[in-house]
């Protein structure tokens, strides 16, 4: 009933505090669900508790092999972030997919790295002084000089200005971290889906994420990008209205069967639409 919205507003503001009398495997579960759930407030509570929740509780429910994918997969891309622990629970969980083992392996050996690099005494006495030389950089140099490890720190904890550079990074470990910020808002995420500078990766990372493509305007950027590979883009074409529908079929810059197809859609829309003659066989 939660999935469904059937349930009070008590109940989901009482499930993204942790607060319902259910089992903890459940209370993880509903929080999970909550963290993604399209009701901003009800999104950032679920999110906030999730993180704050004891650790100790956290690592059998997560090393559980009956623990859903969902759960597992949320943990992995949000959790794990200086929390060791949480990491090495996931690792242990046996039914853990092989993509999101890979993924904690590569950002955890990441992020020892980057916990590894220290000032030197140069650095230490720039940053008293106010880091004058870095301030005279431009944002891009700033990013082009630090290691993937500290790309992956700034994507997740970094401004706009600086995730807006770091979605087009080579390495798809980075973008995806950008992805994964907590502080990604909407508008970005559409902006993201319609820049034609992004790797295709980007795009279908957008394209599965059920938060993002919730969003009408992220599913219209997607298929109007001539980056979106077609097999992202063509089963979004049923959820286009008939206006954007139309736009598509003039637009030069995307692959000629999504137009085909848009324009097919179009035809079989005005044939529904057209009004029936009594006792005439079609």
């Amino acid at each position: 009933m939660l999935r469904e919205g059937k349930v009070p507003e008590i109940i989901r503001r009482k499930g993204a505090e942790g607060s319902l009398s259910v089992p903890l495997e459940d209370k993880i579960e509903i929080l999970v669900f909550l963290a993604t759930a399209q009701d901003e407030t009800i999104a950032k509570t679920a999110f906030s508790t999730l993180e704050t929740w004891e650790t100790e509780e956290l690592l059998p429910v997560l090393a559980n092999p009956a623990t859903p994918l969902e759960v597992l997969d949320f943990a992995a891309h949000h959790m794990i972030f200086g929390r060791q622990e949480i990491a090495d629970a996931l690792l242990r969980n046996r039914t853990l997919p092989e993509d999101l083992r890979d993924w904690i392996n590569q950002t955890t050996a990441l992020e020892r790295e980057a916990s590894l690099v220290a000032p030197t005494p140069i650095e230490a006495v720039a940053e008293a002084e106010g880091e004058k030389e870095d301030k005279r950089l431009t944002l891009l140099q700033r990013i082009n000089r630090m290691t993937a490890a500290e790309k992956i720190k700034t994507a997740l904890t970094g401004n706009q200005e600086e995730r807006l550079v770091l979605i087009r990074d080579s390495n798809k470990i980075v973008a995806r971290a950008v992805l994964q910020s907590p502080k990604l808002s909407d508008l970005e995420v559409e902006n993201f889906a319609a820049m034609k500078n992004v790797t295709e990766e980007v795009l279908r990372l957008i394209a599965m994420n059920r938060k993002f493509i919730k969003s009408y305007s992220v599913m219209r950027s997607l298929v109007n990008n001539p980056r979106t590979p077609i097999d992202v883009a063509l089963p979004i074409l049923n959820r286009l209205n008939e206006r954007d529908l139309k736009s598509l079929t003039i637009n030069k810059n995307v692959a000629e069967v999504l137009r085909s197809m848009a324009t097919k859609m179009i035809k079989q829309k005005e044939e529904a639409q057209k009004p029936k003659i009594p006792g005439k066989k079609h």
